[in-house]
């Protein structure tokens, strides 16, 4: 439950601190005295958009804090989700810095606004006079029907399963789009890819088929240059050999007389062998060069192949070549077994309609086994509130789309009297109806939820007498199993609170100020019998508001 609220520097407010207790609590306060103001700051701290406009001084920052005793809530597993520290007495702070950036902290831990809207929905029901609308709209409708049904895991299980069914169909419908993309293209990758099959590009090839080419066209000269080379190096007189061999023997006969002779005559029979060995090369070299025109032939066409293979693709390596084969493969594997990888795509997602449509069905049983129920409380309680034949007619019918709440719609149908015919709520209720419709659906949650705190901004509007009796004596029963805190212009509802805070502004000669207390029993007195007679009180006001706290 909500055990305190501090405000600091926002709106008309300069600093208020209140702690708050089990059971009903009233705020009364006249009207424009700050009523909107609390609940403003309290939707500041739970998550709501902050607006530097709303600091009173724009110096200073605005601080809101509250703190909920939530032991018994079964919150643990949620804060370990948030992974924020768990504690029974868990405080809330909001900063709007006068730069107009916001801080949220829960347990002193930096949270985002995403999780205070997250936690407020766990903690507190904030009911605001416009959002009897929400009775009227069918996912509110679904939410009170499916409370009732007990049908919340189901309903998580259902919108597991349709997180995976949309994923798939998205899957499935990119893969036809492929496929219809790739059919278009299939025949020309097709004629691309087997002339690149056909054509057996070999990594390397090119460069030794352009040497091998070169080499083939200038047998001649390569011809005449080695037999020069040779004749140069292998002369019986002048060649290089025979020079070498005289003047190694030279060496040999000096280079016992020192090792730097001995050096010089190694180094010069090293020089000949090797150029011993280079005779031996050339004269193989030259032997084995001769015209081969086929063999030109050859290698010319497949050459002009791989430059035409390289110019219609506008790559210039057979690397590249080879991997444009590889991707043409992938493309045309891909349209020639697309049909079975579309097929097994399909089979997961009947397998997963097959389970959604499973767990729609509990749902929509449960639904159905429900309303009548609901029917009935509804009629009860709204029979206590003056509407005594106030009838409700709940229509579940199924479709075969996929909601996010399973395979319903809902008509949530309302006739006031009896003969009358039945229509929808917003148009066949009155603002008073509605909030008597809006109190009763709140106290069936209140029996079925597990919910802190419920605050009601005047639920009580469009009723007086007796009915506002009945109002808060429905809002007492809530209080026995949550705190509720009530709003009200009414005595009668005032009176029935465990302890009442008023709303007021103060004035001084520089500014407003709005600010909110905690009242005694005699203060009660007062504030009930002004609610009575108004500012002018009487003996009688004063009698009278004794009778309805007593």
């Amino acid at each position: 439950m909500l055990t305190s609220l501090s405000i600091q520097n926002y709106a008309l407010i300069n600093h208020l601190a209140i702690d708050f207790s089990s059971g009903l609590s009233i705020i009364t306060g006249e009207t424009g005295a700050g009523k909107s103001i609390l609940l403003g700051a309290l939707g500041l701290v739970l998550g709501k958009r902050a607006d530097i406009s709303t600091l009173k001084d724009t110096s200073k920052k605005c601080v809101v804090e509250v703190e909920f005793a939530i032991k018994n809530y079964n919150l643990q597993t949620f804060f370990d989700e948030i992974d924020v520290d768990f504690d029974e007495n868990t405080i809330i702070r909001r900063e709007i810095l006068p730069s107009g950036k916001s801080r949220a902290f829960v347990n002193d831990t930096p949270v985002r606004l995403s999780v205070l809207n997250e936690l407020k929905s766990k903690l507190i029901d904030i009911h605001s006079q416009h959002q009897t609308a929400q009775l009227s709209d069918a996912q509110f409708q679904f939410s009170v029907l499916d409370t009732l049904a007990k049908n919340q895991q189901k309903i998580a299980s259902y919108q597991r399963g349709l997180k995976q069914y949309k994923i798939l169909t998205k899957e499935l419908e990119t893969l036809e789009e492929n496929q219809r993309e790739a059919n278009q293209q299939y025949d020309y990758n097709l004629h691309l890819y087997n002339e690149l099959l056909e054509a057996d590009l070999q990594k390397d090839e090119q460069e030794i088929l352009e040497e091998s080419l070169e080499k083939l066209s200038n047998v001649e000269e390569i011809k005449q240059q080695l037999s020069a080379g040779l004749e140069i190096a292998s002369h019986e007189e002048i060649g290089i050999q025979n020079l070498l061999y005289t003047l190694e023997q030279n060496l040999q006969k000096i280079a016992p007389f020192s090792k730097e002779y001995a050096d010089l005559s190694a180094r010069i029979t090293s020089i000949k062998i090797e150029l011993d060995d280079i005779v031996d090369t050339l004269t193989i070299a030259s032997e084995n060069v001769f015209s081969d025109p086929f063999e030109l032939e050859k290698v010319n066409d497949r050459l002009q192949l791989i430059y035409n293979l390289q110019k219609k693709h506008y790559v210039n390596s057979i690397d590249a070549l080879l991997e444009i084969q590889e991707q043409l493969s992938v493309k045309v594997d891909h349209v020639e077994n697309a049909s079975a990888i579309i097929e097994q795509k399909q089979e997961e997602i009947d397998k997963v309609t097959k389970k959604l449509d499973e767990v729609a069905g509990m749902i929509s049983a449960a639904r159905i086994k429900i309303t009548s129920v609901l029917q009935e409380k509804l009629q009860f309680l709204l029979a206590d509130l003056g509407m005594k034949n106030a009838q409700f007619l709940i229509k579940i019918n199924q479709v075969n789309t996929y909601l996010s709440n399973g395979k319903d719609t809902i008509e949530f149908l309302f006739a006031a009297n009896k003969g009358g015919s039945f229509g929808e709520l917003k148009k066949v209720a009155s603002g008073g109806e509605l909030s008597r419709i809006m109190l009763v659906v709140k106290k069936i949650l209140s029996e079925n939820t597990q919910l802190p705190t419920i605050i009601f901004d005047e639920i009580d509007t469009g009723v007086s007498g007796e009915i506002a009796n009945k109002i808060a004596i429905i809002m007492q029963q809530m209080s026995m199993k949550m705190q509720v805190i009530a709003i009200t212009h009414l005595p009668q509802i005032a009176a029935k609170g465990q302890q009442q805070y008023k709303v007021f502004k103060e004035d001084n000669k520089k500014e407003t100020s709005t600010n909110l207390k905690r009242l005694t029993e005699d203060e009660r007195i007062v504030e009930i019998a002004e609610m009575l007679s108004g500012k002018t009180i009487s003996d009688s006001a004063i009698t009278h508001a004794k009778e309805l706290l007593n």
